[in-house]
């Protein structure tokens, strides 16, 4: 649950003649777990938002929590071994928000890599883990498991355990339960300059709805807003360090690739890893790794030889399938910020590891992957932590309570209205989702509402479309729209959709 919007922004314009403990800058997964972690601490802290939150990276990543077998097979075992003991702590602490999902790798004759190969890596995976789950799959029982799987030359394969998410909930429950500890979180603001001469001491902020500023003094200003990072960082005169690369994704729909787990291969044209799994009802299918070469403030959006590139990779391991443009119900690309001083190496080569800066004041995190949010949040608060009051860094449990929201997962059924309990289509969100959501979850525009609190602008072939007489009721009654900000909304909706998670035009 979050504040309302107005009454958060009132909360901290009162405040803003005392100085918080803290203010972070960026509403992605990163921002959401530093708040979530500060203020659990009991420090007094804030969080500030230029668009939606998780309207970023965070809403539009691969959806896995995972180790990464290609860090292990690169050397990074420090990485690798973070990242599944996080994957492992997110399973224990939030069933139904991060789920595990089984992997598939097929072996083909003549294809790499090689059954010992991948049998030594996946023990190495397992034993960083702590928990021993893969296991060999000979040709009859891999294509009983995926019977869609290219036969030819196929000897059998190997399966192993990751995990799944939604990644806009997951910042949405972080955001929730900071705000649960005592935090402000508001999206659609703005830090447009930051305070002080000779240190960092706190930032200049507007309302990007109606205009209003405020000037919020802070001990510690964090910023977390991962590609943009280098944005802030000019503002205490310092050089540009980010290299964004652009990732891109198909969801088709499930009953044209049905899979019971997900599959991972290498693509046949430059044997880099794509995968192809089923989630939240439909099958989503990634991932392209390329340098971002558009402006940062354009929304991004899938190319054409992205498109071509995944569907190649589909119709070579699933070629019984036969799946084509015409099966796709959405796409969406997201801009990954990796620290990378030189561009001469390979997109998919480049390190994923997070860098945390402490520059006249402003620190800095950037870089990462969504499963290490947490490692990056403490990290961060430690780097922020002598201009801090002190308090304990040491990790904790992620969440207290299970389930997508947590605490409320009960107040959530009770707002039911009569039929709001039942799904929405084939989706796995219920009408009574999108009433919480504009209830309580600081929804400002009908994208928020439709494509991050719930994802039934990726889920359903026309976005929602169909289902726009009763969204709109929810959203009069809920965020008190007239038809004509309904209508405004919609029609902002169906445009944004069709350019940025639509089939590309060029």
């Amino acid at each position: 649950m979050l504040s309302e919007r107005a009454g958060a922004w009132n909360e901290l314009a009162l405040g803003a003649g005392s100085e918080l403990d803290l203010l972070v800058i960026g509403g992605g997964v990163t921002g959401a777990a530093i708040l979530f972690e500060a203020a659990r601490r009991g420090l007094r802290a804030a969080l500030v938002e230029r668009n939606d939150f998780a309207s970023g990276t965070s809403s539009r990543s691969s959806k896995l929590i995972h180790g990464g077998l290609r860090y292990l097979k690169e050397g990074k075992i420090g990485l690798t071994r973070e990242s599944v003991r996080e994957r492992q702590e997110l399973l224990r602490d939030a069933p139904g928000l991060v789920d595990p999902i089984a992997f598939v790798m097929p072996h083909y004759r003549g294809r790499k890599p090689s059954r010992a190969t991948l049998a030594f890596g996946l023990a190495a995976y397992d034993a960083l883990a702590g928990s021993w789950q893969h296991k060999y799959l000979d040709r009859e029982q891999t294509l009983s498991l995926v019977p869609s799987l290219e036969t030819d030359g196929l000897q059998g394969a190997h399966r192993y355990t990751d995990a799944t998410t939604d990644d806009a909930r997951l910042v949405l429950r972080l955001l929730g339960d900071a705000h649960d500890a005592g935090a402000i979180a508001l999206n659609y603001v703005d830090a447009t300059e930051l305070l002080g001469n000779e240190r960092v001491v706190g930032a200049r902020l507007v309302d990007a709805i109606d205009g209003r500023a405020i000037e919020v003094r802070a001990r510690a200003v964090i910023a977390a807003t991962g590609v943009f990072a280098d944005e802030l960082r000019e503002h205490v005169g310092q050089p540009p360090r980010l290299r964004p690369l652009r990732g891109s994704h198909l969801i088709v729909e499930n009953w044209r690739l049905p899979l019971p787990c997900a599959v991972a291969f290498e693509h046949p044209k430059d044997s880099r890893p794509v995968f192809a799994y089923p989630w939240l009802g439909q099958t989503l299918v990634g991932t392209t790794d390329l340098d971002h070469m558009l402006p940062l403030d354009n929304e991004p959006s899938m190319s054409r030889e992205e498109l071509h590139y995944l569907l190649n990779a589909v119709q070579f391991q699933f070629p019984s399938t036969r799946i084509g443009a015409g099966d796709v119900v959405a796409t969406y690309a997201g801009i990954r910020p990796v620290v990378e001083a030189s561009r001469d190496a390979a997109p998919s080569k480049v390190s994923r590891d997070h860098a945390v800066w402490n520059e006249r004041g402003l620190v800095t995190i950037t870089g990462g992957k969504l499963t290490t949010f947490r490692p990056m949040a403490l990290d961060a608060l430690r780097a922020a932590a002598p201009q801090l009051p002190p308090f304990d860094v040491q990790p904790r449990r992620i969440f207290e309570k299970p389930g997508r929201y947590g605490a409320h997962e009960s107040a959530v059924t009770a707002a039911a209205g009569p039929g709001e309990l039942d799904r929405i289509g084939s989706t796995p969100f219920r009408w009574v989702d999108l009433r919480w959501a504009a209830r309580h979850e600081a929804v400002v525009h009908l994208e928020d509402l439709l494509m991050r609190r719930t994802r039934i602008g990726l889920l359903v072939r026309d976005g929602g479309e169909q289902y726009f007489d009763r969204i709109g009721s929810i959203c009069r009654d809920e965020l008190g729209w007239t038809q004509s900000r309904w209508s405004d909304e919609a029609r902002a909706y169906v445009s944004l959709r069709q350019y940025s998670y639509g089939l590309p035009y060029a």
